[in-house]
């Protein structure tokens, strides 16, 4: 051997850095140091921070370490790790036995074939269908998002560990949940390079299963799930009344969480309110994290704009960024299109981007209309037709003359908003959805034989259209 073991040891750092990304070689690769080689055995001993690097090693790189390893000392180099913060037990340094150590050798070739290169130990690629564009730096964090988007961080950073799997994300439409499993995806992606990383929509994946039945591959399409380590699901309420894609789903599910694979699911309901769903799924959904997305509040609208502002290199007044985040329904899509809409009116007519410009762009994309109705508007309109106060609604007393109303609240909050029942009852005096379902059948059952209830119903409709 013409170099010194430890210079041998620099040459395979610069072979490893070569051939994973920068966030990998430093999380991996960088803490790993030489301490000893044995020419006669061949034994290579090198220092690695705890157990927890040599098994995501053995894991994720040994098709690389071996290359490399023969490539620079030779065939039948024996790899031999070295857990340092093993010697701060009080037992002294301990190595990994002989029998978990590294054996290699060059794998033979076919005759007439070229040796193989570092390269060739690259892991089978997957595309994970990932929204590069979608990442952590452009999700904008405020009070809507703020635990879902830690709990989200801290995944990424350590795909490994158990906690707050699965992930359950939920909200309405336009808050933010795509971008926020996809931000996940992205950053899990780039610091682990080696894990098999996957996006899909929950009706894709139903149209890929439901292309297995018809092909006869249905065991090939769950074998092919099961091999992800991070797998991100969205708009899994598509799913609610299609049995078989669910069953089909629960196999996959139960796979990955059981073998340590992580699992994000988006939705805008909370699982309690997916009826229809399989039993044995909610049950799982609910077992790890379960994290609202609320629509963004004016602040946080303000926020998105000023840096989407940025980013594309717009000039908008401030009173200009307040009126959009004011009228555009705390929806971040409503957001984005009227950036991208007086973007476009800028560029084409060469005109500054004013009020007048954005009241134009918000009343053809945006139903203003719809911004006044909150549940607070709703609950107070009905206390006022029956002369009850919200406190009382929102108490527990079970007089009829306070029952109705709060009865009837529950339904017109349903009706007039997006907001699912267990968000409503949880509003509502601290119920739950089952008490929000059951008010809203019992003003449903009521309203088919009682006419002076359903003008008393019309009457307040109609208050609450004028507010709005």
């Amino acid at each position: 051997m013409n170099s010194r073991p430890d210079a041998l040891w620099d040459k395979c750092q610069q072979l490893f850095r070569a051939n994973v990304s920068g966030q990998a070689y430093d999380t991996w690769f960088k803490p790993c140091a030489f301490e000893s080689y044995d020419e006669t055995s061949k034994k290579l001993v090198i220092k690695v921070p705890s157990q927890m690097y040599y098994e995501y090693l053995e894991q994720n790189f040994i098709d690389l370490l071996q290359k490399v390893l023969v490539r620079v000392y030779g065939n039948g180099i024996r790899l031999v790790y070295h857990p340092v913060t093993d010697s701060q037990t009080g037992e002294g340094p301990k190595l990994m036995s002989d029998d978990t150590s590294a054996h290699f050798n060059q794998q033979p070739q076919k005759r007439g074939t070229m040796p193989p290169t570092v390269l060739d130990a690259a892991p089978q690629q997957l595309d994970p269908q990932l929204n590069p564009q979608q990442t952590f730096e452009n999700y904008i964090e405020g009070m809507s998002n703020r635990l879902s988007r830690q709990v989200g961080l801290n995944i990424a950073a350590n795909p490994n560990s158990q906690q707050f799997n699965p992930m359950f994300i939920y909200g309405p439409s336009g808050c933010g949940k795509t971008h926020l499993i996809n931000a996940i995806g992205v950053k899990t992606h780039q610091m682990f390079p080696q894990k098999r990383v996957l996006y899909i929509s929950a009706r894709l994946f139903q149209v890929q299963y439901t292309n297995a039945v018809r092909q006869n591959t249905v065991n090939d399409f769950i074998n092919f799930y099961q091999t992800i380590d991070l797998l991100l699901v969205d708009d899994i309420q598509e799913w609610m009344t299609a049995q078989r894609t669910q069953d089909t789903f629960f196999h996959i599910f139960d796979h990955l969480f059981r073998t340590g694979k992580r699992i994000i699911l988006a939705c805008d309901r909370p699982p309690v309110d997916l009826q229809g769903m399989n039993e044995r799924l909610l049950t799982r959904f609910s077992c790890g994290l379960i994290a609202e997305v609320e629509r963004p509040d004016e602040q946080l609208c303000v926020d998105i704009l000023n840096d989407k502002i940025a980013r594309g290199g717009l000039q908008i007044p401030d009173s200009v960024v307040q009126y959009i985040a004011s009228t555009a329904n705390g929806s971040v899509r409503d957001l984005e299109g009227v950036i991208n809409s007086l973007l476009a009116y800028s560029v084409v007519y060469n005109a500054p981007v004013d009020l007048p410009l954005a009241e134009k762009v918000i009343k053809r994309s945006v139903k203003v209309e719809e911004k006044a109705l909150s549940l607070e508007d709703i609950v107070q309109t009905v206390c006022d037709y029956y002369h009850v106060t919200t406190e009382a609604v929102n108490g527990k007393c079970r007089k009829r003359e306070v029952v109705v109303p709060r009865q009837v609240a529950m339904y017109m909050v349903q009706k007039y908003t997006r907001m699912p029942a267990a968000r409503i009852g949880k509003l509502v005096g601290g119920r739950d959805h089952s008490t929000v379902l059951h008010s809203c059948s019992q003003v449903e059952q009521r309203m088919k034989t009682d006419k002076e209830f359903c003008q008393q119903l019309q009457n307040i409709e109609q208050t609450i259209k004028t507010r709005a």
